[in-house]
């Protein structure tokens, strides 16, 4: 049994990797030649990624390896570090992201972002959701309701709270905060949910209530998710990419490298040998 096998089985994963997925014919990112300083720091160097529609694609690493600079540069928040120089193309759907022609308005309507501390509005459950409906310009109270009960229930909290909308947010648990984040990013169906630590705060059994849902998702969403969880990424992703000092190492269907990975470097961080 090789050290990645003994590691897996440790770590009692082997049965809960998500199964190999089926080719996908769609990119819904091609990332080509992506370098990203910060200042001096050159933090990202010639990021080469593909990802694919309607998949969970993870992204893992140890600290300061470049993963949530990564996926902040799949929307363009990168941009609100004023220090921040890019070359290289992000492709999304075809389109060059990294061209200031294409309006940021636009990426962050498609491209929604949950972040690794639950942020709920200080607002109702309610008024959190419509939210981004509202600045669309959504006005009828019947469409807003019909909007608010579809996200819940995509983010699987409706049942938990349909009989509270009214009430702060922040009356909410720690799990529930961050799925009603999950719901209001829905509610401008998005194409894609990026997700940056999203359960590094949360208690297990929240933690598991958001996999779970990563997986239903997915049935109509691109997902990104960055985590320092390994055994989550083993559980919840079609592919996984491994980050070290800010470059790719390997990228590959997630049973591929969380059991035959073909760089030593990526069996050494899987195995717990560094990170």
């Amino acid at each position: 049994m090789n050290a990645v096998m003994e590691k897996k089985v440790s770590l009692g994963i082997i049965e809960s990797m998500a199964p190999a997925p089926a080719p996908s014919l769609k990119k819904v990112y091609e990332t080509k030649h992506l370098n990203l300083w910060y200042g001096d720091h050159h933090a990202l160097k010639d990021i080469n990624l593909d990802i694919y529609e309607k998949e969970v694609t993870a992204i893992i690493g140890p600290s300061g390896c470049g993963k949530s600079t990564y996926i902040k540069t799949l929307n363009r928040m990168i941009e609100m570090v004023p220090i921040v120089k890019t070359s290289g193309e992000i492709l999304y759907r075809e389109r060059n992201i990294l061209d200031k022609a294409y309006a940021v308005e636009e990426l962050r309507t498609k491209v929604g972002m949950v972040f690794q501390k639950p942020n709920p509005f200080p607002k109702s459950i309610y008024e959190n959701v419509v939210y981004g409906p509202k600045i669309h310009g959504v006005k009828d109270k019947k469409i807003l309701m019909e909007i608010v009960e579809k996200s819940l229930r995509q983010a699987a909290l409706w049942e938990e709270v349909k009989d509270r909308l009214h009430e702060n947010a922040y009356g909410l648990s720690g799990g529930q905060q961050q799925r009603l984040c999950i719901a209001r990013c829905l509610a401008v169906e998005p194409d894609v949910v990026l997700m940056d630590e999203p359960t590094s705060a949360l208690d297990p059994i929240s933690t598991l209530k958001v996999e779970e849902l990563v997986q239903e998702l997915k049935k109509d969403y691109s997902i990104i998710i960055v985590t320092h969880n390994m055994q989550q990424a083993a559980r919840i992703s079609d592919k996984t990419a491994f980050f070290l000092n800010g470059e790719v190492v390997e990228y590959n269907d997630a049973n591929i490298i969380f059991s035959n990975p073909s760089d030593t470097r990526t069996e050494d961080y899987i195995t717990g040998r560094f990170g």
